[in-house]
């Protein structure tokens, strides 16, 4: 059963898991859960079924965490990823989503509500990509954003519960990206919310420390496999899959990258010394030369 397992869990765990959350997401509503709890318990279902992943089918051993990466990764999720990130993505756009409408600020005719929730999220994912893409691609090519993305970079291994590993500035300034537009043109909570399970869940897997074979889903998804060159340590290979959660504007703009005959191999920042503790990283855009080896 173990050896079936392992065969087959490479080729089904991302559909089945990603299929498996919305499910749940759709069944709690049914039953009249409160939407925001139902999307809450439908990612924390997504992300323990990862870290169980990684622990029973690891992609490489020597990115099983330490202790200490845990708890700097932790802290990362709580203070950044949930209590800011997600906060204001979710939690603060459905506020200003209801303010903006009661006081007549959205620009109606300009987003499809008449089109099918399905329809709607799938839609706000592409233009969110699209913008996504760009700021990506920018924090890789231009200084000021650099500095504060190289924190996301400064891993040596890669796992889900390092998703979350960005400077607090720069996740603000995604925010602008991922809720903003979309709150002003008047999308609907349950558009967003199906938005944030998928986000999330995505981005548990594109980090996770799980041997994933995603076929085609590669053309369409940008998921583990593209996403572990992203953080390769040579440039030339980390400036490429700037896709947040779909690979379409890479292949679109040239960017995209996944070679048959090879593996990643280091991954990080060239500077070794870059600091990795939390309170240094928060500090870290600040200081000079840390990062300047990564965007020669």
């Amino acid at each position: 059963m173990n050896k079936l397992l392992k065969i087959w869990v490479p080729y089904i765990s991302y559909p089945f898991v990603i299929s498996f959350c919305f499910l749940l997401h759709i069944v709690l509503i049914y039953f009249d859960l409160h939407l925001t709890l139902a999307t809450w318990i439908a990612v924390l279902f997504g992300l323990l079924s990862i870290i169980t992943l990684e622990r029973f089918v690891p992609c490489r051993v020597e990115w099983i965490p330490k202790n200490k990466d845990w708890i700097v990764d932790l802290f990362y999720m709580v203070l950044v990823q949930i209590l800011l990130v997600k906060f204001m993505t979710f939690i603060v756009s459905i506020a200003l989503l209801n303010i903006f409408q009661s006081n007549g600020f959205t620009i109606k005719n300009l987003w499809p509500k008449e089109w099918p929730i399905g329809a709607q999220a799938i839609l706000m994912v592409l233009i969110a990509d699209f913008f996504r893409y760009w700021l990506h691609r920018l924090s890789h090519e231009w200084m000021p954003l650099w500095r504060l993305h190289a924190v996301h970079h400064s891993p040596h291994k890669l796992y889900s519960m390092n998703v979350g590993r960005f400077h607090p500035l720069e996740k603000s300034i995604q925010f602008i990206f991922d809720a903003l537009p979309f709150i002003i043109l008047g999308i609907t909570e349950n558009v967003l919310a199906i938005y944030f399970v998928f986000y999330s869940i995505n981005g548990f897997f594109q980090h996770c420390n799980i041997k994933i074979y995603l076929g085609p889903l590669n053309y369409v998804i940008s998921g583990p496999e593209l996403h572990r060159w992203h953080h390769s340590m040579i440039i030339k290979e980390s400036n490429k899959n700037f896709g947040n959660n779909l690979i379409v504007w890479d292949l679109l703009f040239g960017t995209w990258h996944l070679p048959k005959a090879k593996k990643v191999d280091q991954l990080g920042l060239i500077n070794r010394n870059y600091p990795l503790g939390l309170i240094e990283q928060l500090k870290s855009p600040f200081i000079n030369g840390l990062d300047q080896d990564k965007s020669d």
